[in-house]
């Protein structure tokens, strides 16, 4: 999504968390202290759950969540789930920080899955509720006709 496409999409849904800019930081794990812990002890359930949603539906949580445990058994977790950090970032036009998104999933993943739900749900998403519940908020925050000002009368 460019910058102008991202501005009218905040524009459509004034409500909206800006465009362009994480709503929580990386280390803000304890914001949402539910979510913090169900990751730290069950980090593919929620990948998983935000897999779906950043992949809208093309991706179920199930087969998410087993291939990231697969692979997060041979501890190459990380290279699956950075691929989600980008298109979420590429959703909102979100800048890539503090560090690459390689990095930041190799180095901090659980952090970053938690950054990440955040993400969905301070924009109006539920990840644990699946792709369906959400199809209808995502598609109502995306793709609402802009608002008009009523024109000038005499």
């Amino acid at each position: 999504m460019s910058e102008v496409e991202g501005k009218i999409a905040q524009q459509r849904n004034s409500n909206a968390p800006p465009t362009g800019k994480w709503t929580t930081g990386l280390y803000d794990c304890f914001d949402d202290k539910g979510n913090c812990c169900f990751t730290f002890f069950c980090p593919s359930f929620t990948f998983g759950r935000n897999a779906e949603i950043i992949d809208q539906g093309r991706t179920s949580a199930t087969r998410a969540s087993l291939i990231f445990f697969g692979l997060g058994c041979l501890g190459l977790g990380c290279l699956y789930s950075y691929k989600f950090r980008i298109k979420l970032r590429s959703l909102y036009n979100l800048p890539e920080e503090p560090y690459s998104d390689c990095f930041v999933h190799y180095c901090c993943l659980v952090c970053a899955i938690c950054q990440e739900h955040r993400e969905l749900k301070n924009r109006g998403l539920d990840p644990s509720l699946g792709w369906k519940a959400n199809e209808e908020r995502m598609r109502k925050a995306n793709l609402e006709a802009p608002r008009v000002a009523s024109a000038m009368t005499r």
